[in-house]
């Protein structure tokens, strides 16, 4: 069975997402589609509006066969080791022929020869990133112009840096960039964003609007304000998650014990926690005494500045929350990718998928993460029950629902 893959996050699935799927299989020429997808904390480190196996049921219905989750150690993490971790477990199931990303540009052909010359990280790379920060830029710009200067023969520096500065193509770029380091046998393909652009608040006038379009019409009037976005089953899940309590969830919903933990802690402890670099636990701590109102947004609108995008500060923030220490998240550490092939769902597809997969996958594969053992998937189920304490009522079999609750089968 030939299979494509496709790394998502579904915050949520909506009308552009199911194009992307459609597009993964026409240009694979598939027979199954896997998932890779993040788990409740999000890779620009914010929760997700509604839970794992919510959006796990989205993507089932939208026309993924199986889905697995992205580790939390991955997934709250800059692009370049968010991908790294996605592409090694689509890399490591051992049956995925290709990877299918959405990009701005279309431009397979450049994004994989400036990918090529990154992967292999040129002298010089690191120093003109830290030139650049040290000259006030943020870390995606200070990549993003240090990458376009080391721009190869037929992509000059000024049309890299155009093209790199676009989401979609930096994320892409690292997609190829983990495939060249994992000597990955997977094709990627790429097919070209349409319709909204990726930070696009309001919708336009098609059906397919960004997420950021969809969250803002869902935080501000419901489920239903989306219906014209998002697929039936997606508008039915959302409904669902709604009624029961446990959506829409957002920063606020987390505000009393992340800044319980912040503010009970001293510098030298929130030094230490992952993303907390560069003094930002004195800024943090000064910050928080001079908050007009104790709300999350209150303390990123402080904190943010031009070296230090919301991004940094929101994934900074998880990490606090979550109590990731930063010793376990170290370049040297995370380069040994994730331990495990976690199964949040899958149909019947799928389940062929997962036959083929015990013998062909180099990485166990988890269906009951209470019979396995391993420290990333610790903090998975760390993060779920710190994720469930947001719902308007839980108890402990929500919180550790990872023990309790078996893959979602549709």
């Amino acid at each position: 069975m030939k299979a494509v893959g496709v790394i998502v996050e579904y915050n949520p699935l909506h009308n552009g997402h199911v194009y992307h799927l459609n597009e993964a299989r026409r240009l694979s020429g598939a027979d199954a589609l896997v998932a890779v997808m993040s788990g409740p904390f999000l890779q620009r480190g914010e929760p997700a509006i509604v839970g794992k196996r919510a959006r796990t049921e989205m993507a089932l219905h939208a026309g993924a066969d199986l889905v697995i989750e992205l580790p939390v150690a991955y997934a709250v993490q800059p692009a370049e080791w968010f991908a790294f971790g996605a592409v090694s477990l689509l890399h490591r199931t051992g049956v995925v022929d290709s990877l299918c990303f959405g990009s701005e540009s279309g431009d397979l052909d450049s994004l994989q020869r400036i990918a090529r010359v990154l992967a292999v990280e040129p002298a010089g790379l690191r120093e003109d990133i830290a030139r650049r920060l040290r000259e006030g830029a943020s870390y995606p710009a200070a990549y993003t112009g240090a990458a376009a200067a080391l721009a190869p023969g037929g992509v000059s520096e000024d049309a890299a840096a155009a093209l790199l500065g676009q989401p979609n193509n930096s994320l892409g770029l690292h997609y190829l960039i983990a495939l060249e380091r994992l000597g990955s046998a997977i094709q990627p393909l790429t097919t070209a964003r349409t319709g909204a652009a990726y930070h696009e608040a309001t919708p336009g006038p098609g059906a397919i609007a960004s997420a950021t379009a969809v969250r803002r019409l869902l935080m501000a009037d419901g489920p239903q304000a989306a219906a014209p976005y998002v697929p039936a089953a997606t508008l039915a899940i959302l409904q669902r998650e709604w009624q029961a309590g446990r959506a829409p969830v957002h920063w606020e919903r987390f505000a009393q014990p992340l800044l319980h933990t912040a503010a009970t802690r001293r510098a030298s402890e929130l030094a230490k926690i992952a993303e907390v670099t560069e003094g930002l636990e004195h800024r943090l701590l000064r910050t928080l005494a001079q908050l007009p109102e104790p709300t999350v947004e209150s303390l990123l609108d402080a904190l943010k500045t031009k070296r230090y995008t919301r991004t940094k500060l929101q994934r900074m923030l998880t990490h606090i929350l979550l109590n990731h220490a930063k010793a376990e998240f170290t370049p040297d550490k995370l380069a040994e990718g994730p331990g495990y092939l976690r199964v949040l769902g899958f149909n019947s597809r799928g389940q062929s998928l997962l036959k083929q997969m015990k013998t062909a996958s180099s990485l166990p594969v988890v269906l009951k993460p209470s019979a396995f053992t391993h420290n990333q998937l610790e903090l998975d189920v760390q993060a779920q029950a710190a994720y469930a304490l947001s719902y308007e009522q839980t108890d402990t079999r929500t919180m550790y629902s990872d023990y309790y609750e078996p893959p979602v089968r549709c």
